[in-house]
């Protein structure tokens, strides 16, 4: 089973709660504080009635205070379907904090999505749903807030990032798109044949204007000819659909009975947006009611048991619902949607982890939800809604405790899955433009896929591996795969795809948001970038400037002249080195300011981006020897090849004209603190296998710490005689491992 590990985890984030006197972002893990100030008594009203508008309209709040951080002439509006009620004291929020003033923000944020625990006595569901989604596709940030309206406490809610340029942005890596909300589907609409089902096509766009809200600008005969393609043209979805992410967020729904969005047969509240590659992404959206809390559509009078032994392949054939009915059409996505399924259940639920995340969550909000004034369930509840069944709401282990056992007995999660292993390439040292061979151990497989690609913003390029004799694969029939694949100038990322009659299964697991990397690598490289230097390394002049660092890896010393830099691929002959040398297993700075010949030093004709950016080094002959993409840029934050010279490119701390690796990069130090604890649960003694970790602490669900060992060997033994029982958290600062006293 895999082990879950995330830098700055979601539960380190509970164990160091107490170490924190204030968050620093709007979307840290914590109960934020949010004070809005209208200058009228009677804003209920007001709010009530633009709601009923239906306009859009916003009534301006004089000042908010979030965390203490002012801004002014806020639009504020009531937002929700069913959860909002004119009767309701609580309703759901939406706050645009640059309604007036251009560019206001909070965190570089500028609006807050808040709602207000309607249909979860748990008051989790939101929080860890997100939190779990962002695991494997694009999902919001949450986090929550207790919110005063002029001075009065209104009530807890859970604060939502939202979906929007800025995320487009973070997740696509584009601001700017076609870009839908589908609202109202499963109408029927005045003009219309038939019903608009979720994802139906229609030859007429005016019919879409009832389903969808169009986020972008006029792009309905772009939408349309997406759904044309999904309804008609089945076999070339994968040029208008990015099939990876929507099996991803299929799976998910499925898994946690979220039943409130498109997998259901009341299709609605998801997001799409068309990306640089041409291909729409639904985006995962309203999930306060996920884990069971939304029965609707379901036939008759709907059991527990039907939620916990829902259909995997729930809505398949139901013609209205396009998006279930088409991919399970194909045998091939079933299996590909089914792995990842199999990978969120292992990861989240079988070894426990939601449970704890939920019993932690509540936890945190635990004093909040018993002095809110406006809650809709008793404290009683709310205590006991993560376990049992309150107001007809299923308790959240109460559904997938039975769901777990019952996924495990269907033969699609019990029958003989391909393996992966021993994935290598014909060579240690991959020049540019040269051919590569990939080969890869795979058994009780009939089918393998491999997919590469050398931007972050590409699609994945598939093509298939053989074990046939003649792709340097060995023997036919020996459970070796192969392919040749001609490589240019910048890193690989890539998965491999391996199926038989009956499952399949990617390698690595989370594919297509985690990957396998090949660097690319020649004599000549650019070593490491940073595009948004705003303290860390100034230039002769005092400036604080982006910049490019070369590395020779060759024993001899190179001059530059004539070679060229450049940040387009289309004008790679930007800008010219001039009669400078390299050392061998020396670097080079080059300041990209576009200063030119105007400051000491080098200096080129442009900036870079920290949004996403490419860089090309060519020489003389006008061949790319080296080139990278990045995306999203932390400030003061560089991108740098690791092990330095030959390595794959990290982010991590600079280390301006010197060794890469000097400095531990995230995913190394991760790594390299591994630790386990067994068994788990606990009852009297356990023992830690730990690999280069030298201390660890041991904090209790309430974020308070009462022990800190010394690690001196390989497998040391803990006594927990005296240990209450319950949830504790053991952390070296890095990874954090739950376990259960009994």
């Amino acid at each position: 089973m895999k082990i879950n590990i995330r830098n700055l985890s979601f539960l380190l984030a509970f164990s160091f709660l107490s170490l924190y006197s204030k968050a620093q972002n709007i979307f840290d893990l914590d109960v934020h504080k949010i004070e809005i100030f209208f200058n009228i008594n009677n804003w209920d009203d007001s709010l009530d009635i633009f709601y009923s508008n239906n306009l859009g309209e916003r009534l301006i709040a004089d000042s908010i205070l979030i965390d203490g951080k002012v801004d002014q002439d806020v639009g504020i509006k009531y937002k929700g379907n069913s959860s909002y009620n004119p009767n309701n004291n609580k309703n759901p929020l939406n706050i645009k904090l640059d309604y007036v003033n251009n560019g206001q923000s909070i965190n570089g944020y500028n609006v807050l999505k808040l709602s207000n625990g309607f249909r979860d006595p748990s008051f989790v569901r939101e929080v860890m749903s997100y939190d779990m989604a962002r695991e494997y596709m694009p999902s919001p940030k949450a986090t929550y807030a207790k919110v005063f309206i002029n001075g009065t406490l209104i009530g807890l809610y859970t604060c939502i990032q939202s979906i929007d340029d800025d995320f487009t942005n973070q997740h696509f890596y584009e601001r700017k798109g076609p870009f839908f909300k589908a609202e109202n589907t499963g109408f029927f609409v005045s003009g219309c044949t038939g019903q608009l089902g979720v994802l139906e096509y229609f030859s007429d766009t005016n019919c879409y204007q009832r389903a969808y809200e169009m986020e972008s600008s006029d792009d309905w005969t772009q939408l349309g000819n997406f759904l044309d393609t999904l309804n008609n043209h089945f076999t070339e979805l994968e040029n208008v659909l990015d099939l990876d992410r929507t099996l991803w967020m299929m799976a998910f729904e499925n898994l946690t009975v979220s039943l409130d969005g498109p997998i259901n047969s009341i299709p609605h509240n998801f997001y799409l947006f068309k990306d640089n590659n041409g291909r729409f992404s639904p985006i995962l959206w309203d999930m306060n009611m996920a884990l069971g809390g939304f029965t609707m559509g379901l036939p008759g009078n709907v059991q527990n048991s039907d939620l916990q032994e829902l259909d995997i392949f729930h809505s398949s054939s139901n013609n209205q619902n396009k998006l279930t009915n088409k991919i399970f059409s194909s045998s091939r996505y079933r299996k590909m949607y089914v792995a990842h399924m199999r990978t969120i259940l292992n990861e989240q639920f079988i070894n426990g982890s939601y449970n704890l995340q939920a019993q932690a969550l509540q936890t945190l909000i635990s004093n909040d939800v018993n002095t809110d004034p406006n809650t809709f369930y008793s404290f009683i509840d709310f205590n006991s809604s993560t376990t049992s069944t309150v107001s007809n709401i299923i308790g959240i282990s109460e559904l997938m405790s039975s769901r777990i056992s019952y996924l495990q007995n269907l033969s699609e999660f019990s029958s003989s899955t391909p393996t992966i292993s021993n994935i290598s390439t014909s060579s240690n040292s991959v020049l540019p433009f040269s051919t590569v061979d990939f080969t890869a151990d795979i058994v009780n497989a009939n089918y393998v896929y491999f997919a590469y690609r050398y931007n972050y913003s590409d699609k994945f390029k598939k093509v298939e591996m053989f074990d046939d004799g003649q792709h340097n694969d060995g023997i036919a029939g020996d459970n070796i795969f192969g392919i040749n694949i001609d490589v240019d100038a910048r890193d690989m990322q890539y998965y491999i795809y391996a199926e038989n009659n009956n499952s399949g299964i990617f390698s690595p697991e989370r594919a297509e948001k985690e990957f396998h990397k090949l660097p690319v690598i020649g004599g000549l490289v650019i070593n490491e970038v940073m595009a948004s230097n705003t303290s860390i390394i100034a230039d002769q002049n005092g400036e604080f400037d982006d910049w490019v660092e070369l590395y020779n890896n060759n024993s001899f010393s190179i001059n530059l002249n004539g070679y060229y830099l450049s940040d387009n691929e289309n004008d790679l002959l930007k800008w010219s080195f001039p009669n400078v040398s390299i050392a061998p297993n020396s670097y080079l700075i080059v300041w990209c300011d576009t200063a030119g010949n105007s400051q000491t030093g080098l200096h080129t004709n442009f900036r870079l981006s920290s949004d996403q950016e490419e860089v090309y080094l060519t020489d003389p002959l006008g061949n790319v020897i080296d080139a990278i993409h990045y995306v999203n840029m932390p400030s003061n934050i560089s991108y740098s090849r690791v092990p330095n010279g030959v390595g794959s490119f990290l982010n991590q701390e600079s280390t301006f004209s010197s060794n890469n690796n000097n400095i531990s990069n995230i995913e190394e130090e991760i790594a390299n603190a591994f630790f386990n604890v067994y068994p788990n649960p606990i009852k009297e003694n356990f023992i830690i296998h730990s690999l280069n970790v030298e201390e660890i602490s041991i904090f209790n669900v309430c974020g308070q710490k009462f022990l800190t060992k010394q690690l001196n060997s390989f497998s040391e033994t803990i006594n927990s005689i005296e240990w209450k029982p319950g949830i504790y958290f053991i952390t070296n600062g890095y990874f954090t491992q739950k376990i259960i006293k009994q």
